[in-house]
């Protein structure tokens, strides 16, 4: 899938993942997609802008680590950002309810 479908959602797909365990870029990139049954992948160029934002709102809180001699940036949930998870999968809930009784004779 695009990522210009997730425009607008990666921010909580990406604290949705967080809530799992902390994890790197890459870890997460593929939390998603394994979450998604391979329906979604995030490139990175989407992917760590969108961590930095995270970041940047104080969302997510990331570190330095080194595992297997590999230098990474790990990334948890601050407790802002469990909070903006929570509130992020309730108002999925109510929008893709309301859209599915919207087009979901459709299909």
């Amino acid at each position: 899938m695009g990522t210009d479908l997730l425009r607008g959602h990666l921010e909580g797909l990406l604290l949705a993942v967080l809530v799992d365990a902390p994890g790197h870029g890459y870890a997460l990139s593929q939390r998603l997609g394994e979450r998604s049954g391979g329906t979604l992948s995030v490139p990175e160029g989407s992917l760590y802008p969108a961590l930095q934002r995270l970041e940047r709102a104080d969302l997510v809180t990331s570190a330095w680590s080194v595992t297997d001699g590999r230098r990474r940036r790990v990334y948890r949930l601050s407790p802002a950002g469990r909070r903006a998870a929570t509130r992020s999968a309730q108002e999925w809930q109510a929008f893709s309810a309301a859209v599915d009784r919207v087009i979901g004779g459709l299909a």
